[in-house]
């Protein structure tokens, strides 16, 4: 019946998520409570203006104030903590999807279900698309809370076009994990190729904007698409979104064609 595989994926997954959503909103808590001494402070503008460009387009700085909720977030939680928590856990989940429950001799047993390989995948990728979604929900959530608490004022939808955009950039790699553990059957491949893409495209995406040989090549990064219009500030980028879902779709197709054609280590 359609649906089991995707139930059972989420009750094993639900003690790593409850520690991914404690961890998510402990993290959350400390970027808001530090927020207060940070405010008052102007000297830090004047610090990131004099840092060299390379680093202020790395880290998203440019144009951002320290002085400001969306900018203060911006530098300390969505340039960078916040994408390498979601990746991962996508990129996790994505290589236990398929590879992972054949390195574990588990997947065999799998399929003598009466279930199709093609359901299989999709429903291992229904699960990773309801844990990344939850992350992305708890993490505006907890910023929305804690920013009342501590006078970091935060519209509610920003923060929301803010997160689905990093619940799309971890599906992105989540579902390229996915992908290459499908094809292969290689956790190591699975987990290791969506990383090393992850720095490329987060390098590519930074320097871009300073590097004439990169720069026509930085539209093409997922980061491109989840922070260069700056989500916090100026709301969703339907645009990003499409091409974003339109890869997730892709790479799914990727995972389908591949785990049906090959054999399964038993």
């Amino acid at each position: 019946m359609f649906g089991d595989v995707l139930v059972k994926t989420l009750r094993d997954q639900k003690r790593s998520l409850l520690g991914w959503v404690v961890a998510i909103v402990l993290v959350v808590l400390m970027y808001a409570a530090i927020w207060p001494s940070i405010r008052d402070q102007p000297s830090l503008n004047d610090f990131l203006d004099q840092m060299p460009e390379a680093f202020r387009s790395l880290f998203a700085t440019s144009g951002a104030d320290m002085s400001t909720p969306a900018g203060y977030l911006q530098i300390e939680l969505m340039s960078f903590m916040g994408p390498i928590l979601v990746l991962l856990y996508t990129v996790t989940q994505g290589t236990g999807a398929v590879a992972g429950e054949e390195d574990r001799h588990t997947l065999d047993l799998l399929l003598t279900n009466p279930v199709s390989r093609t359901q299989v995948v999709l429903e291992k990728a229904a699960a990773l698309v309801v844990g990344t979604v939850l992350i992305a929900a708890v993490t505006g959530v907890s910023l929305l809370f804690f920013g009342r608490l501590f006078d970091m004022s935060l519209p509610p939808g920003m923060v929301a076009a803010a997160m689905l955009h990093l619940a799309l950039l971890g599906l992105v790699f989540g579902s390229m994990a996915l992908a290459i553990g499908a094809v292969t059957g290689r956790p190591a491949l699975a987990r290791g190729i969506p990383a090393f893409v992850a720095v490329v495209a987060y390098l590519v995406n930074g320097l871009g904007p300073m590097v004439s040989w990169l720069e026509p090549l930085q539209r093409y990064s997922p980061f491109y698409q989840y922070v260069a219009h700056d989500p916090l500030r100026h709301g969703v980028s339907w645009p990003s979104v499409l091409v974003a879902v339109a890869t997730v779709v892709v790479l799914l197709a990727v995972a389908v064609w591949g785990f049906r054609r090959r054999d399964v280590r038993g």
